[in-house]
């Protein structure tokens, strides 16, 4: 051994700079797993349990929803998932339906989706669709004026 291999192992290339590490925030992830019995929700539920930074598990069969909370990268859990239970996996794609303007417009209203829920707008961008929630201020008084939520808006009835 000479001088300068004992330089080097005494500092090694990497001292004295500090790869600069991103804070992962709180997060809860949704993903869309199919689960027929208690076996694969069994399976779901230990491909995400080592994980780093997972906090907390829900999975709920009936919806065939998996929700991790906790400081994870969504991409990774996804993947994750796939991996591990070698089931189609993808991110939630419903919304509550109280959320969205115009709940059973076609592309909007998903017959798959759970009770209360319809598939989120943003993940289908559709011109009828965008077109339907700008409705101009006209329009929108002239089908309030005829709901059947305003029993004298109309004389002819």
């Amino acid at each position: 051994m000479g001088v300068l291999d004992d330089i080097l192992i005494r500092c090694p290339p990497s001292y004295g700079r500090k790869k600069l590490k991103r804070n992962k925030q709180l997060q809860t992830v949704e993903i869309k797993v199919k689960m027929d019995c208690h076996g694969c929700e069994r399976k779901v539920r230990k491909s995400v349990e080592g994980m780093k930074g997972v906090s907390q598990i829900e999975v709920d069969p009936k919806q065939h929803k998996l929700t991790v909370i906790g400081y994870v990268d969504p991409k990774k859990v996804l993947m994750r998932v796939r991996h591990k239970t070698g089931k189609k996996a993808e991110m939630w794609p419903y919304v509550p339906f109280d959320v969205v303007d115009h709940p059973y417009v076609q592309g909007v209203y998903d017959r798959k989706a759970p009770p209360g829920y319809v598939r989120n707008v943003e993940l289908v961008p559709d011109p009828q669709i965008t077109r339907l929630a700008r409705a101009s201020s006209t329009e929108v008084k002239y089908i309030t004026a005829f709901s059947d939520d305003n029993p004298t808006g109309c004389s002819v009835m």
